[in-house]
């Protein structure tokens, strides 16, 4: 990407896991951004989809969102979905943030934010040009398991990826986001001993930024 070249920091479009926002996601990425400071900006986007019957501390101007459903207003990884729900809406959110805000070099995601992202990056290797990203970086991600979903799945995804593993999810099992990583061409795999949240202590975030190195200009790419 020519963006690449410019020498600015890379440009990461941030979606958040489920029953979060574009808010939630920010405040609890603080410590990410910090540490890819210089290097590359983390932009969010709020998902489609308002996730029903929210906390007594929800906010209403800001209501926990979801990409998609795996039930009527539901949402579990592991389900087997017969009528997922909401994709396509969420697809099309992508595409218009990545038009509206960009240019993007990247994804970062974060729980269905990573599962949406991995079908993001699919659909790009394919060649579909809603989504001119470089690379995505998949934290506590998952395949779907709804059998309409299958598809993005079907040959390896020729995207570079970054994988970061939590051995003590307790929320998307560790299996469940290995078993995503081998769905790509030579995906490289942060594996870190906390639970369900993006780290960004000093083994993580020299990771990131190796990761992301490979992006910057004059670094091969």
């Amino acid at each position: 990407a020519v963006a690449m070249s410019e020498g600015r920091p890379l440009r990461l479009l941030g979606l958040h896991g489920y029953r979060q926002s574009e808010r939630r996601f920010r405040q609890r990425t603080g410590a990410l951004r910090k540490a890819l400071r210089g290097r590359a900006e983390l932009v969010a986007v709020s998902a489609p989809h308002p996730v029903p019957g929210g906390g007594e501390d929800d906010d209403e101007d800001d209501p926990p969102r979801g990409w998609w459903f795996s039930g009527p207003g539901t949402f579990e990884a592991g389900e087997v979905a017969a009528a997922p729900a909401g994709l396509e809406e969420s697809l099309s959110a992508v595409a218009a943030a990545l038009a509206e805000h960009g240019p993007f070099d990247g994804l970062l995601g974060f729980s269905q934010g990573a599962a949406l992202a991995a079908m993001v990056c699919a659909l790009r290797a394919r060649g579909d040009p809603r989504f001119p990203v470089a690379f995505a970086i998949l934290v506590a991600g998952f395949a779907s398991r709804a059998p309409a979903h299958g598809h993005f799945y079907r040959e390896p995804i020729a995207l570079p990826t970054l994988h970061v593993v939590g051995d003590a999810d307790a929320v998307i099992a560790a299996t469940l986001s290995r078993e995503l990583a081998r769905h790509f061409v030579e995906p490289v795999v942060l594996t870190h001993p906390g639970g369900h949240f993006v780290p960004a202590a000093a083994p993580q975030k020299k990771a990131y930024l190796d990761f992301l190195d490979r992006f910057r200009s004059g670094q091969g790419q």
